[in-house]
């Protein structure tokens, strides 16, 4: 994998690549996908509503474990079904908290 720019890197947090990495691992291991499942995920690919595993239960756990690998804090209020609908939302919304972090 490639980085995507240097730009988008920020010396004091993880790359995006190193957030996308584990927010890959963290569905493999919450959810129990095959890793080569998850690995094909692109942004358009559907989570909530979409795979059976991801249920209402499950997204606390999902939150409560991104929240402990990337060390971020989600605050319920900033749960929305948009961020859950796809990889990529999910994605741009861990990379947006781990600036904040």
């Amino acid at each position: 994998m490639t980085p995507h720019s240097a730009t988008t890197t920020d010396a004091t947090g993880p790359s995006r690549a190193e957030i996308d990495s584990t927010l890959r691992a963290v569905l493999v291991d919450v959810l129990g996908l095959e890793e080569s499942e998850v690995a094909e995920f692109d942004a358009d690919t559907g989570l909530f509503g979409h795979l059976p595993e991801l249920d209402s239960m499950a997204v606390a756990t999902l939150l409560t474990e991104i929240e402990d690998q990337l060390d971020i804090t989600i605050e319920d209020d900033e749960v929305e079904g948009e961020m859950m609908e796809s990889y990529g939302a999910l994605l741009a919304f861990v990379e947006a908290k781990t600036v904040e972090a």
